[in-house]
């Protein structure tokens, strides 16, 4: 397709065109990369109207139950809700299973939303390589809420956090996680925590996890200037806890507006995008290096044999590409 078939299938909102979109957008073909950066390009004017609503927390948290009834909420009230779930990949196929769409069954079938699982690719950051230009392309088709779920498998999907208005960590009671869940510093990210799975049997668990959060958060500094990180007690499945959570969401966006720093926090993120591209490239640039690449076999083979150190070749490595550069 042409640059311009792309800007009339987003003008007359065709879902067809805005999905080979995002597949332009996730290509890594040099050709495809040129016309999806253009077409991001024109299409930026039409971007930045959304909420963007980051989810985390541990596998079995409940977040693709919990976006899938508060996504089914939001768009029966008249919202637009674009799901950006990231699938982790394997570190030995490289492949991902992409089953979110299995786990948001209500959702996936409402006219409103737009689910698009992506695998991770082995990216530190919970999230996929181009989840920032699938979030504008979202923005500028009509989606109004975006939603990212993160593949949720530790600390380091921290890099959420600078690509979101609203983090939101997920923790449940009884899974034998609570002291070590308390410990990792994403808590310190959270601007809302929620205890899932707040129902049955669990209920009095998630109390009392919930009443341990409080404390915890009293003497932890917040993310955000002048806001308390409330805790809520949610059940994805029987719908509990749904509205309070959104109740949330909504004060603390209207709070960091109200503050001047909504519109801030958005530019510094752009800042913060700019310098991950940077270190992509040159990090491409790096071993793609002719010299660099001749080299690297023969030093891992010194460090594997004992006869080098990391530093030593990473020295020997540097002097090479500039060198040769």
């Amino acid at each position: 397709m042409a640059l311009e078939d792309y800007l009339e299938g987003f003008e007359q909102r065709d879902k067809t065109v805005f999905a080979r979109a995002i597949t332009l957008v996730e290509s890594n073909a040099e050709t495809d990369r040129n016309i999806a950066q253009e077409l991001i390009r024109r299409l930026l004017p039409r971007t930045g109207e959304s909420i963007r609503l980051g989810f985390t927390g541990i596998p079995g948290a409940g977040k693709s139950t919990l976006i899938d009834t508060l996504g089914f909420s939001l768009c029966e009230q008249g919202h637009h809700i674009a799901v950006l779930a990231i699938d982790p990949s394997s570190q030995l196929s490289g492949g991902s299973i992409l089953g979110d769409k299995t786990r948001m069954e209500r959702l996936v079938r409402h006219p409103n939303a737009f689910i698009r699982p992506s695998p991770s690719g082995g990216v530190l950051g919970g999230v996929a390589r181009k989840s920032r230009e699938t979030l504008l392309l979202c923005e500028a088709f009509g989606y109004d809420v975006v939603f990212v779920e993160t593949v949720g498998v530790g600390q380091s999907e921290t890099t959420v956090h600078s690509m979101v208005d609203c983090f939101i960590l997920l923790m449940i009671a009884g899974a034998g996680d609570e002291l070590q869940g308390i410990k990792k510093g994403i808590v310190e990210l959270a601007d809302i925590i929620v205890i899932n799975k707040a129902d049955g049997e669990n209920l009095l668990r998630a109390k009392a996890f919930e009443r341990e959060m409080r404390n915890v958060l009293h003497v932890l500094s917040p993310a955000s200037r002048g806001w308390k990180v409330p805790t809520a007690l949610c059940s994805a499945l029987g719908g509990e806890g749904i509205r309070e959570l959104w109740d949330h969401v909504s004060r603390y966006i209207a709070l960091r507006k109200e503050q001047g720093v909504f519109l801030k926090n958005r530019h510094q993120q752009s800042l913060e995008w700019l310098h991950a591209l940077i270190g992509e490239y040159l990090r491409r640039q790096f071993y793609h290096h002719p010299a660099i690449k001749e080299s690297l076999t023969h030093l891992t083979e010194e460090m594997a044999a004992g006869r080098t150190t990391a530093t030593s070749a990473l020295q020997t490595l540097i002097a090479l590409y500039e060198t040769k550069t």
